[in-house]
């Protein structure tokens, strides 16, 4: 396991927005109708769903919060959540005279399938100076997003991205560090990514992100291929110095360190009638995980959690309004059965 030096929690770093949620009768062609049958707002993004699903996984341990919002409706929404659910948001600002990023996402009630429509928001002036790291005694950074911040995706003071020296500032604190990804193309993930893998100690990803990285086909005609998801989690070990590789897909996911453990566990027989969304899914599936991995439990139990959060985050429109504390995500998960992992 990684030493932790005395630390304790999880800082949810970067990427905080407001999800519109709307849930339509069918996804449409253009220049077509489709009927909104429900709609929600709340927050979303990669720090917003970990800290929020982490705590109601029930941690104990601090959450706290680093971002960049807008003075205004939705930043306040942002705010009053870390407040509902204990989260330390001394270090989330919000910046007068500016907009909170907003995603507006479609989901179709055929399939539980998002499309996502972006506004950057303050993630288009965020740098790497709203991070400060010495304020925080937590153990690991969950740092988000690349790819939908301009400026830190972009080279900052002799840096190939801004998201290099934020990482190696978490690092000089003593945290160890995972980046949340978004899927966005292939190529401008690995662009992205790779500079960053000498700075990483985990990478918790889906399986597109995954073989983005890796330089491996992992999705084929829209399936996952899970031998190819094995090769590039031993690839991305390889070539970095990574203590943790971990990939999710809808049917499992897997986890390889580098002291040569290597689990595999098959995802949640999760019944079509409790789907509402897979939105925020991968997010909290990282959250269980994360859980697992802080508390010291074994591989085998965290990625056991980590499916059964993510199941549960499924019977919800929101990103983590449907996870529960970690004992019943797991009895709710074993009630509903596990599946088959592909073999090979």
């Amino acid at each position: 396991m990684l030493a932790d030096g005395g630390r304790s929690g999880v800082v949810c770093a970067g990427a905080w927005c407001v999800d519109y949620n709307m849930i339509v009768n069918h996804w449409p062609p253009e220049e077509t109708v489709a009927r909104v049958l429900s709609q929600s707002r709340q927050g979303g993004c990669s720090s917003h769903n970990m800290a929020t699903a982490l705590r109601r996984l029930g941690a104990r341990f601090p959450v706290d919060a680093i971002g960049l919002v807008g003075d205004d409706d939705d930043g306040r929404l942002l705010a009053e959540s870390c407040d509902e659910l204990g989260i330390d948001r001394r270090q989330l600002v919000l910046r007068h005279g500016q907009s909170t990023a907003v995603t507006y996402a479609m989901i179709s009630k055929l399939t539980g399938k998002r499309t996502f429509f972006y506004r950057a928001g303050t993630h288009a002036i965020q740098t790497p100076d709203d991070f400060d790291f010495s304020r925080t005694t937590a153990r690991f950074a969950h740092i988000g997003m690349p790819g939908v911040h301009d400026i830190l995706d972009a080279p900052w003071k002799g840096e190939v991205s801004g998201w290099v020296p934020i990482l190696k500032a978490a690092r000089a604190q003593g945290l160890k560090t995972n980046v949340e990804l978004v899927s966005i193309a292939p190529e401008r993930i690995r662009a992205l990514v790779e500079p960053l893998l000498p700075h990483l100690d985990m990478l918790i990803v889906n399986d597109l992100e995954a073989g983005a990285v890796a330089g491996i086909e992992t999705v084929r005609d829209g399936a996952t291929d899970v031998p190819a998801c094995r090769s590039a989690a031993a690839r991305l070990l390889e070539n970095s110095s990574l203590w943790l590789v971990a990939i999710h897909f809808p049917g499992g996911g897997i986890v390889r360190t580098r002291d040569g453990r290597a689990i595999e566990h098959p995802s949640v027989n999760v019944p079509q009638s409790a789907v509402i969304s897979s939105n925020g899914a991968g997010d909290s599936f990282a959250a269980g995980l994360l859980y697992g991995i802080h508390e010291d439990w074994s591989l085998d139990r965290s990625i056991r959690l980590a499916h059964a959060s993510a199941a549960a985050s499924l019977r919800s429109a929101e990103t983590t309004g449907a996870v529960v504390a970690w004992q019943e995500c797991l009895r709710l998960a074993d009630g509903w059965g596990w599946r088959t992992l592909p073999a090979g």
